[in-house]
């Protein structure tokens, strides 16, 4: 008789029904922290450049005061990126050390998300560098450490969909999907190791009032339970996919 039902998640677990929950809190903090950003933070002051300065291949006379907004929400994508990308490193190891599928199909749920994260903190941080930097691009340390992240990401999803055998695909993706790991602490710490980049070093210079403070931590918090909540409910609709194909094995036994 098969067992591999058993192997499955069981249904109806505690997250499954805090994810909308959690969603919904989340909505309403992220909310709040955009409210906050654009009618209780103030600018910040020396948004505006003295003279013309030369970034990237550009030379930038004016930065736009309310683009220093997009702060708010670029580093609490960021954040979450990177705690996702933890998660699905955490099960890559777990599945490498066991070869339970449900420990690769966590860590595959925990890329996509990432993956999500990530592409939302490009387009915040490109936002961000045009209208602060003048450019859209620049080969400056901390983006270009965190293209070079966003492209592993992508490549983790495009092996996985490039091999046929299941233990196969499984090893090679959690391979990479460490990998992928391996560069969040180089991104976060590049501007530290780096002092010339022209990206900032917030929280170490002291840069940040109370109040942009409690509008990150807003955002963050709800960006966290966000990213909690559609790592839920999409681990739910595989799990159940998985459940429905198990099943049909064992009427077809």
């Amino acid at each position: 008789m098969s067992t591999k039902p058993c192997k499955l998640p069981e249904a109806g677990q505690w997250p499954d029904r805090a994810a909308p929950i959690a969603l919904i809190v989340g909505a309403v903090l992220t909310t709040a922290g955009f409210l906050m950003a654009f009618l209780v933070v103030p600018p910040v002051g020396g948004a505006t450049v003295n003279g013309a300065e030369l970034i990237g291949d550009a030379v930038v006379s004016n930065k736009l005061l309310m683009s220093q907004k997009i702060f708010y929400f670029h580093m609490p994508v960021a954040m979450v990126s990177f705690c996702a990308l933890a998660f699905a490193a955490y099960y890559c190891v777990r599945f490498l050390m066991t070869r339970e599928q449900r420990f690769d199909t966590c860590a595959r749920i925990a890329m996509e998300i990432s993956l999500l994260f990530v592409v939302m903190t490009m387009i915040t941080g490109e936002m961000w560098t045009r209208f602060e930097w003048g450019v859209w691009w620049t080969w400056e340390p901390r983006l270009t450490t965190y293209l070079v992240l966003m492209l592993i990401v992508i490549a983790y999803l495009v092996l996985r969909n490039m091999i046929d055998e299941p233990e196969r695909r499984a090893t090679f993706a959690a391979v990479v999907g460490i990998i992928a790991f391996v560069d969040v602490p180089i991104c976060l710490m590049i501007t530290r190791l780096i002092p010339s980049s022209i990206h900032p070093v917030v929280v170490r210079e002291g840069g940040m009032t109370p109040e942009m403070g409690l509008c990150v931590g807003l955002v963050m918090v709800g960006m966290l339970a966000v990213g909690f909540a559609l790592y839920r409910l999409r681990f739910r609709q595989v799990r159940l996919t998985q459940r429905v194909e198990a099943l049909k094995e064992q009427l077809e036994d």
